[in-house]
Order: C-alpha cells, then sequence, then structure tokens
C-alpha cells in the first residue's frame, strides 16, 4: 500500500521525468543576447608603442618591413676544410637464423585457425620450411590431433610453403623451434 502510494505521488510530482517527452524544436539565436565588451584595460580603445621584448631584441637592431629573409647566397670555396670519418661496421650481404633450440621434421597440413602444433606450447616461435620455402610463426593453439602431423598450419602458409597444387593435403616440412 505504501509503495503504491509512493508511485503515484512520485508520477504526480515528476510528469516531466516520468513520461516520454517530443524534442523541442530549434529556436533560432536572439541577435540581442550578443553585445560588445569592453576591457577596463583598453577603455580608450588605442594601443600605444609597443617596446622591445628584451635587450636582446634592441641589441639586433630588430627586423624592419623592407628585410627580406632567407639565407644569403653561399660564398665561394665554403666547403669545409675537413670532412668527418664515419666508422662503418663491416657487415655481410648475407643473413642466417640464429641456431634452434630443437628441430623437428615430419607432415604438415592445413588448418583455418592459425599454426598449431602437438608438441609446443602457445607463443612459441617456429620458423617452418617446406620444398618451396620457409616461414616464421607463432604458435597459436593446440594440435594436431593425428600422431603423424608435427603441424598444422594456416592455409595460405601451407600452400606457400609447401610448393605443391590445391589439391595436396599433406607435406613434409621441418620445423625449427626458438
Amino acid at each position: 500500500m505504501v509503495a503504491a502510494l509512493t508511485a503515484a505521488l512520485t508520477l504526480g510530482a515528476l510528469p516531466g521525468l516520468a513520461g516520454s517527452r517530443e524534442p523541442s524544436r530549434e529556436q533560432p539565436t536572439d541577435a540581442a543576447s550578443f553585445r560588445d565588451v569592453i576591457l577596463a584595460a583598453a577603455s580608450d580603445r588605442s594601443i600605444g608603442t609597443i617596446s622591445a621584448p628584451d635587450s636582446a631584441n634592441a641589441a639586433t637592431a630588430g627586423i624592419t618591413p623592407t628585410d627580406v629573409l632567407g639565407d644569403g647566397p653561399p660564398e665561394p670555396g665554403a666547403a669545409p676544410a675537413v670532412r668527418p670519418v664515419l666508422a662503418v661496421p663491416n657487415v655481410s650481404a648475407a643473413w642466417e637464423w640464429k641456431p634452434p633450440r630443437h628441430t623437428l621434421s615430419g607432415y604438415a597440413t592445413f588448418y583455418d585457425n592459425g599454426t598449431t602444433a602437438m608438441r609446443l606450447p602457445r607463443g612459441t616461435v617456429v620458423v617452418i620450411c617446406g620444398n618451396a620455402g620457409c616461414l616464421e610463426r607463432v604458435v597459436n593453439d593446440y594440435g594436431p590431433q593425428k600422431e603423424i602431423r608435427i603441424v598444422d598450419m594456416y592455409r595460405p602458409d601451407f600452400f606457400a610453403i609447401c610448393g605443391c597444387g590445391w589439391w595436396a593435403g599433406t607435406t613434409w616440412v621441418t620445423v625449427r623451434v626458438y
């Protein structure tokens, strides 16, 4: 009884909040709501001369409206007398993988949800090499479910390293574990 009476009083006292309202139409802004603002510091509306901000600017004699800004013409023979010598380390044009912790060889097939390896935990970095090349991937799932396969790969990755046609289901690979 008390709850019903409280609800009735609330709906009667707050009719706008209890029901839905139609959005109000946009009204044009009254031009009389804008007015001039007069600052006390500039009440006479005149600006006097502005002095140089600091002594450094005054020492350079300032910039006049007729001054041309830009680099001047280079002086003839202005090249530096001694050029710096750079020490560049000798780097070979080839690269190589660091030695893997483990190497596995066996069959691989494709799997549409990423790279899986039954014997490796998620997050392990592996390099998978087949007849057509190598790919570096991170193991993101557990699998494969068959004992004869050591890795299942994302379908485009499988065909990139397989070097075989679309009808192939498995290929021999070497997996290097890093």
